[in-house]
């Protein structure tokens, strides 16, 4: 279970180290040369004006700020993938529920060794840390000077221990998305003031008012915008998705922990101290 929770923490590790660096590549990739090729354009060789309705033009008129949006945009996608996958993984086989349930009833029966058994089948978060909790309660069972009460605290604190070092692993990557959710706003209204001074220049230059040139540079700038404001919320999305998801394991966690302390209360007398050696 250790080998297969330091393996799961070390890819997390890796991932936005070789995913994040591609994604960027491939953005500007497309951006310059399937956006930005010329048959989107009325002018190929300067491609200052796409044709009308074509969209894949219109994208490539908002800037140099378009490629780095579409970056966040993919990361935001990417991550969310990887963190449904590593959370459908977290939650182990036959789902956190009936696990729940089925280490309950152990624990109802007395049957700390079926308990570890059905942990170690289980191959999830819960799993990993219910079983160092369980291992725990066995060692301490036999531990003579101390009282019921010093053991339980051992046990909670082995529980805490157990959750504290499970948490970053979930929580990993979490940080980039909530990061991507507020950049990318920032990106996307940057893109447009520099869209709109771009605007208002060509037309202070060009001596006489064009509304439709203005309108054109408005809407190239917008694009900015919307790129921003639609990752932005995509991430806000799944960063809160993802969260109540780690919520929902938690507290499946503090729930075994508690049903642990209490079947150790209920089943620890002085003269069965053996019974688990």
């Amino acid at each position: 279970m250790e080998n297969v929770q330091k393996s799961g923490s070390g890819f997390a590790k890796v991932f936005p180290l070789l995913v994040i660096p591609v994604i960027i590549v491939a953005c500007y990739l497309v951006y310059y040369y399937v956006l930005g090729n010329a048959d989107h354009f009325k002018d190929p060789l300067t491609k200052h004006e796409p044709k009308v309705g074509d969209y894949y033009g219109i994208i490539y008129m908002g800037g140099a700020i378009v490629p780095i949006l579409m970056s966040f945009g993919l990361m935001v996608v990417t991550f969310s993938i990887e963190r449904a996958i590593f959370l459908i993984m977290a939650s182990g086989k036959g789902g956190v529920t009936g696990f729940v349930r089925k280490i309950k009833g152990l624990l109802n029966q007395n049957d700390i060794d079926g308990a570890l058994a059905a942990c170690d089948a289980q191959k999830g978060a819960v799993g990993n840390v219910v079983y160092e909790v369980l291992k725990k309660y066995k060692e301490v069972w036999n531990v003579k000077g101390m009282s019921k009460e010093q053991k339980q605290v051992t046990i909670q604190k082995e529980l805490e221990e157990a959750t504290s070092l499970e948490m970053p692993t979930l929580e990993k990557n979490l940080t980039i998305i909530a990061t991507l959710a507020s950049v990318a706003t920032l990106f996307g209204l940057l893109g447009t003031v520099i869209g709109m001074i771009k605007a208002f220049a060509a037309l202070a230059t060009s001596g006489t008012p064009d509304p439709g040139a203005l309108a054109t540079g408005i809407s190239e700038a917008l694009i900015n915008t919307a790129l921003g404001i639609g990752t932005s919320a995509l991430a806000i999305i799944m960063y809160n998705f993802f969260t109540s998801k780690i919520d929902e394991l938690t507290y499946n966690i503090d729930e075994i922990g508690f049903s642990v302390n209490q079947s150790f209360s209920a089943n620890y007398k002085e003269e069965n101290k053996g019974i688990y050696a």
